[in-house]
């Protein structure tokens, strides 16, 4: 396996492994540099939560869960740099996403206002955006990190 060796010097197991990727990244790293930079905010405890747009899940595709499993962040490089679990799951309209969401993302100055314009310039990127869109929250704790 792959991560093998960062999972050991977690002290997890490869049983409880879900998957691995990088933040503003599917498993191609087109955007180191966001991946790198919200990486390092996980690492430095800023970052406990995240947010995707619900539309750009492939239909099939299974949403984050609570659940025993871990993921991997992985940095810019596609190196996993932390082991996280995901503590609470829910979807929200783009619009009513919450200000101690914002926060807990870790982003900015982590108002909701920084929140909105960052999310809102990204997803446009990919015709993604709509003030009514369904965004899945995501917030976890970090179990490791590098």
């Amino acid at each position: 396996m792959k991560y093998e060796k960062f999972i050991r010097e977690a002290g997890l197991s490869t049983d409880d492994f879900r998957m691995a990727w990088a933040f503003a990244n599917d498993e191609l790293i087109e955007n180191p540099e966001i991946a790198d930079e919200l990486a390092l905010l996980v690492l430095a405890g800023k970052k406990t939560a995240t947010a995707s747009a619900l539309a750009g899940y492939e239909e099939n595709e299974i949403l984050p869960q609570v659940d025993d499993k871990f993921d991997l962040i992985l940095d810019g490089k596609g190196e996993p740099v932390a082991a996280i679990q995901t503590t609470k799951v829910y979807v929200e309209k783009f619009a009513n996403v919450s200000a101690e969401h914002a926060y807990k993302e870790g982003e900015g100055d982590r108002t909701l206002e920084y929140w909105r314009q960052e999310h809102e310039r990204f997803w446009r990127q990919y015709d993604l955006f709509s003030p009514e869109m369904d965004v899945v929250c995501e917030e976890f704790e970090v179990l490791y990190k590098k």
